[in-house]
């Protein structure tokens, strides 16, 4: 069975590249940062910040419905949100990489404990 493309979920991946002393403070400001778009834009479905154990890395995960969904939340960014350049500048991030991807396989176990695999779209 063929999936349609605007029924694949879709998956932004944001990660800077920072002093670890910043790692605190950077990882609160993503959460709150994608708390504000999980309730400002529809087709939200999970978000994630983590952390490289050497604490030079913070990659912020969000996950929305469509292709569609992911890029109306991200023109807030591309549009110059004030709080996300700010962000940028006061976390002394040396270097930030945006990358997007389409979800076509994911799994996760169930309750019985058992995998699941999620065809998506």
């Amino acid at each position: 069975m063929q999936v349609s493309e605007k029924n694949r979920s879709f998956t932004q991946l944001i990660e800077f590249h920072i002093e670890p002393r910043q790692q605190s403070a950077l990882v609160a400001a993503l959460t709150t940062q994608s708390e504000r778009l999980a309730d400002g834009h529809g087709g939200f479905l999970s978000a994630s910040v983590q952390v490289s154990d050497d604490g030079r890395r913070v990659l912020n995960y969000l996950q929305w419905q469509s292709r569609e969904a992911g890029e109306a939340a991200f023109k807030c960014f591309e549009q110059g949100d004030a709080d996300f350049w700010t962000l940028i500048r006061s976390h002394q991030a040396t270097a930030v990489t945006f990358g997007s991807f389409q979800v076509l396989r994911s799994f996760e176990r169930s309750q019985d404990d058992a995998l699941h695999c999620r065809l998506n779209g």
